[in-house]
Parts: C-alpha cells; sequence; structure tokens
C-alpha cells in the first residue's frame, strides 16, 4: 500500500458503507469497509456517520469578474462552489469586459489558478457573438485555444437565425457545443414574472411560457437539420420539457439543464403574506406553475431533462432593494443547491440516480469536462456530506459575495464538511 497516499475510512456510498482509497489523485479502490486496515504513510480521514457524494458540476454560474466585482468575484464564487459541492465550474460571458477575447478568458484562468490551485476548476464560456451583441460572431478559435469550454449569447437570445446556424457549424468545427437561453426576444423579455392570474393579481410586466418553447423549437430543428448538438440552459416550463422530448425521440442531439428553484418554488411565491413582490425571486426564466414544476422533476427523473445547473446570478443587495418591474433578474444558488436538490432525493420527489447523474456524469459528458463515478483511475474529486446538519440560509452561513437568494431566513438540512478535489482537501 506504498503508493495509497489517501484513505476515506466508513464513509456511505450508496447503501454500502466503505473506505476509499486514493493514489496519485485518483481512485485507486473503494471496498466494503473493513474493522482494521493497513493504512502505511497514507493520510486517514474517519468519515463515520457521514455520505461521500462525486464532486459536482455546475455548467452555468456568473462570476461577474471581470467588471462587476461588487456582485462577486473568482474568488469568492471559487469559495461558495468548493463549500457547495462542486469542482468544475461553468462561467458565463457576460462580463466587463465581455469574454469575447483570449485575454479576458486568460484573466479568468489566471484568477482561478491563483486564488483556488487545487480546484474548484474553472471552465469559461465564450461569448458566442460580439459584445454579446448578436450581430457578429465571436472569434471562437482564438476563444476555444485560449480554453473556453462552449459558447453561449447568455442572457441575450441571438434574433438571427442564420446567425444562430453559422454559430453552431463554427462551434463544432472546435469540438465545441452551444449553449441556448431560450427566449423570444420580442416577447416579455426578462420580465421576471410569469404570465397568468398571478402576474395578472400582481399588476406586473410579465412573460408567457410560449416565449421559451418558441426559442426551443427553433433550436431543436437547427441541431436536427445540421445533425449538430446544441445545449438548452434553464429550461422552466412543461412546453418546453415536451418539445425536447418529442426531439429526443426523434434522434436529435439536444440536451438540457433545469435549476433547483424551478423544482422548489413556483409562481405563488410572489403572492405569499410575507414574500409578495420579492425581488431575490425574480429571475429569468420566470418561476413558473406548479404543473410546470411537477414536470421538471419527471423530466429529470426520465432523462429529458439531463442536467442540474445553478444559474448563480449574484446581485448587491442595493440592486434588489427596489421595485419588482425594474429590479434585475436573478437567484444566488452555489451555496444552496446540494441541500436543496437533495432534500427532494429524501423526500422521493428526485430519484438518487437522477441527482447523481445530473450534477456529475451528465454535464461532464456533453462538455468534456474530468467526472468522477468512483471507478479506479477516476479523479478522487468527492465530498463528505452530514446528510443531518441543519442550518439556516443567512448572510453569515453565505460563502457567496451576494446574498440574493428566496431562501433566506429557510432552515435547510445537508452540509458539506469537507471536499477533496484529486485526492487533495480544499476546504
Amino acid at each position: 500500500m506504498a503508493n495509497i497516499d489517501l484513505i476515506i475510512r466508513r464513509a456511505r456510498l450508496d447503501d454500502r458503507e466503505v473506505d476509499i482509497l486514493v493514489s496519485d489523485g485518483a481512485i485507486a479502490e473503494v471496498r466494503d469497509a473493513a474493522d482494521t486496515l493497513d493504512t502505511g504513510d497514507a493520510q486517514v480521514v474517519d468519515a463515520s456517520g457521514l455520505t461521500v457524494l462525486p464532486s459536482m458540476t455546475d455548467c452555468h454560474v456568473h462570476l461577474r469578474e471581470p467588471g462587476f466585482e461588487y456582485k462577486e468575484d473568482i474568488e469568492s464564487g471559487l469559495r461558495a462552489a468548493a463549500w457547495g459541492g462542486f469542482s468544475n465550474i461553468m462561467c458565463m460571458a457576460n462580463t466587463k469586459p465581455v469574454n469575447d477575447t483570449a485575454p479576458v478568458t486568460e484573466m479568468m484562468l489566471e484568477k482561478a489558478a491563483r486564488h483556488w490551485p487545487g480546484g474548484p476548476r474553472l471552465f469559461p464560456i465564450g461569448a458566442l457573438t460580439k459584445g454579446l451583441k448578436g450581430e457578429e460572431l465571436a472569434p471562437m478559435a482564438e476563444l476555444a485555444d485560449a480554453g473556453c469550454a462552449a459558447f453561449s449569447n447568455d442572457g441575450v437570445p441571438v434574433k438571427s437565425t442564420e446567425l444562430f446556424r453559422r454559430a453552431m457549424e463554427y462551434a463544432s468545427d472546435w469540438d465545441r457545443v452551444v449553449i441556448d437561453h431560450c427566449e423570444d426576444p420580442y416577447m416579455g423579455v426578462a420580465a421576471g414574472v410569469n404570465e397568468g392570474a398571478v402576474s395578472s393579481r400582481l399588476g406586473l410586466p410579465a412573460q408567457p411560457d410560449m416565449a421559451e418553447a418558441l426559442q426551443v423549437a427553433r433550436d431543436v430543428l437547427l441541431a436536427e437539420y445540421l445533425e449538430l448538438p446544441i445545449h438548452l440552459a434553464h429550461i422552466s416550463c412543461r412546453k418546453s420539457v415536451d418539445l425536447i422530448r418529442f426531439a429526443k425521440a426523434r434522434g436529435v442531439r439536444v440536451t438540457a439543464e433545469t435549476a433547483p428553484h424551478y423544482l422548489l418554488l413556483t409562481e405563488d411565491y410572489l403572492e405569499g403574506e410575507a414574500t409578495q413582490y420579492d425581488t431575490n425571486a425574480k429571475v429569468n426564466p420566470p418561476l413558473r406553475t406548479e404543473d410546470d414544476r411537477q414536470a421538471m422533476l419527471d423530466a429529470l427523473n426520465d432523462g429529458t431533462i439531463d442536467c442540474l445547473a445553478t444559474d448563480h446570478a449574484p446581485h448587491a443587495g442595493h440592486e434588489k432593494e427596489t421595485e419588482f418591474d425594474v429590479a434585475p433578474c436573478g437567484i444566488t444558488g452555489l451555496d444552496t443547491a446540494l441541500s436543496v436538490t437533495w432534500q427532494l432525493v429524501r423526500e422521493g420527489k428526485l430519484e438518487r440516480g437522477a441527482f447523481i447523474r445530473a450534477w456529475t456524469m451528465a454535464p461532464c459528458s456533453i462538455f468534456n469536462l474530468p467526472v468522477n463515478t468512483f471507478r479506479v483511475g477516476d479523479p478522487a474529486d468527492f465530498f463528505l456530506f452530514d446528510e443531518d446538519e441543519e442550518w439556516t440560509v443567512a448572510a453569515d452561513t453565505l460563502h457567496s459575495k451576494s446574498k440574493n437568494t428566496p431562501l433566506l431566513g429557510t432552515t435547510l438540512k445537508g452540509r458539506v464538511k469537507t471536499h477533496f478535489i484529486q485526492g487533495k482537501k480544499i476546504v
């Protein structure tokens, strides 16, 4: 056992109590826990009573640096990721300047390496068009060579179908996938509330679910015609799920994600006695109906929705402390995503296998990122998790620089105790 440098003792993995042996940053062996074990010179961590889970991947995060460091920066965002159980973070390009040139990409990677040299790993997403203006393609070859893992126009849908088609084609030349924010650019853009009875009672400008589904339909038709992959961001409604399910049945190379807030909350939250007009719940796409929420859970369980992603969108307090219709859209999620989605597993609403697939294997397969499945040779990326520890979401319990979450004041269950990436403890 001379080459074993880390041993995790008596951790719960699925329905087993196991010992995990790590060598040179990789999984060397996972065996049933033994009463005695020759540990040699290895570091030994007693995980009795704790669950071990593979580190998660978040393929949709806003880290705000450069340009908006008062909301979040790479150091603070990766700190929230580390404590949230994430080893891979993909960050969107809506920075200032926009990540549409190699120097911006390289700066992001340099900051990540300086502040978190052992991970979480940062994978920038390059802008699809210059300045996210939707007028001219960004230099994709330059961005791919600099380290961009995918391309997206983020929250600014590309109006020109012809330009979007060319973007998908050019991205494929560098084996990259285009991620699309599906929103009709003329229909209730970024309204932040679902169009229906609730928005009418609240007197707010709203966006119908059709605004998302129209763009989903365009994208899957393009993907089928071009025989190229497309990834659809933060899906929120049943109409979109039905289109994606139909496309997958036809063999279209479409993948999709949803976010934890679409599994937990509905538009009704905005009419609550204590939460009416809560700008912390203003998000794009908006919280939808109970039927849409159930559709998201069903689609995750049956694989129609491939991934979970936080769409972590930090904003400073003063930006949210204003009238609902002028407040920015966005919810922070890196700190809370694990507890929220694990609670759904505990309640039997989300299958454990779907949880693991959606947070680990699926996003890593789509974007060609490292993943731990606890097979020999996999990167030793995992965290020890206390399923029973209760904690209250508050300014002093969140690691993100911004605190704009509708979960403030809520008691959640489940907390990361320590996190290893490539066999090295990062928190």
